[in-house]
């Protein structure tokens, strides 16, 4: 079964735990703030990496990162942006099959009209009481579902 790793809100801390959990994906999408061009490098160890510039994200290495970015992945289509607040799209209108966001650093999956919206939550430093997570996307049935790797009982 091929699936895609979901990672966001590095900040420049990418720890093993993400690393062992992104394992055996066919691509890996970074929903931005990275924090260093290391992350990405790192990731890339593992498979393709597709990535998006967060707000943190600064500095030249960051230029080359787009704001946003549409991922095929088995004819599903993937729409990546960092922050859900700035989707100017409507993602049923434009035959996406999901949306990734980072910023919150708060997981989260919902499906609407058919399309998985899904936030990996931070991989990252931890931030207040949120617990530190990865997502995966998965082709199940030729439909894509989504779900929320804990990185604490790793």
């Amino acid at each position: 079964m091929r699936h895609v790793g979901v990672i966001s809100d590095t900040h420049g801390l990418l720890r093993p735990q993400a690393l062992a959990a992104l394992q055996g994906s066919a691509l890996i999408i970074h929903a931005g703030d990275v924090g260093n061009p290391e992350i990405l490098a790192a990731l890339g160890e593992i498979a393709p990496v597709f990535a998006v510039r967060g707000n943190v994200d600064r500095g030249s290495w960051s230029k080359t990162l787009p704001e946003w970015q549409i991922v095929e992945f088995e004819r599903h289509s993937i729409y990546v942006l960092h922050d859900l607040n700035e989707l100017d799209l409507d993602p049923v209108a434009a035959g996406l099959h999901a949306v990734i966001c980072g910023h919150s650093h708060r997981p989260k999956i919902e499906t609407i009209d058919d399309v998985v919206y899904l936030n990996p939550g931070s991989a990252g430093p931890r931030r207040f009481d949120l617990p530190i997570t990865v997502g995966r996307l998965t082709l199940t049935g030729g439909k894509l579902e989504a779900e929320i790797i804990d990185l604490g009982s790793w």
